[in-house]
């Protein structure tokens, strides 16, 4: 079973920049989009996207990624 960093990068196009989505998937829920965000940041370091934009928001005691697009290049 893919999980959903795997799924967002097989449907993306190659060089087309893609934001990962936020509603209508359990990606609406903040801490699995960050984790699916950080999945993808594991992904950009071994090559098969490039992270363009991320944003993050912190409260005292995290800092979760709400918003991230990528690119894949591979």
């Amino acid at each position: 079973m893919r999980t959903l960093a795997q799924s967002a990068y097989l449907d993306s196009e190659f060089g087309v920049q893609q934001e990962l989505p936020r509603v209508g998937s359990a990606l609406e829920n903040p801490y699995v989009f960050d984790a699916t965000a950080r999945e993808l940041h594991d992904m950009a370091r071994d090559g098969l996207v490039e992270i363009v934009d991320e944003h993050r928001r912190s409260t005292r005691s995290e800092s979760l990624i709400d918003r991230l697009t990528f690119k894949r290049i591979r």
